[in-house]
């Protein structure tokens, strides 16, 4: 829950916040993206259960296309988080210096690196058998 660190939401449904902020984001949402609270108090959102959107296989490509296909999926995912804020706001809240650079910077790189852990991790584990993994292809 995010009401202690950002106070009340608009919405009554903790699963309705999370769908309108989606929304929000994206151009063309999920036709099946919605919200229910079950029987025991718990709020949930929902979505279509196969995503169907296709993904980049990055063999056979340069470092310069590969490069320059991230630099296209950053600019895709700003505009989409644009739709959701005041950019005039936003840019006065961080101010003219480069701390908030810095610090995205620096949280993406221990982000990569955790991914990078955690796939060590999956690889030692099947490599066990502790876990079992299915390849397709």
């Amino acid at each position: 829950m995010l009401e202690p660190f950002a106070g009340k939401s608009h919405y009554e449904f903790q699963g309705q916040r999370v769908v309108m902020g989606q929304r929000l984001m994206q151009s063309s949402s999920d036709i099946f993206l919605g919200w229910a609270r079950g029987r025991h108090g718990r709020d949930f959102f929902v979505r279509q259960l196969r995503d169907m959107k296709m993904a980049f296989d990055g063999t056979g490509y340069s470092v310069v296309q590969v490069r320059r296909y991230a630099e296209l999926c950053g600019w895709t995912l700003a505009r989409a988080h644009a739709k959701s804020g005041d950019a005039a706001t936003i840019s006065g809240y961080l101010g003219k210096g480069d701390a908030f650079d810095q610090a995205l910077g620096e949280f993406s790189m221990a982000y990569a690196d955790q991914n990078e852990k955690d796939h060590a991790a999956l690889v030692e584990a099947v490599g066990s058998g502790k876990v079992e993994a299915l390849t397709e292809g």
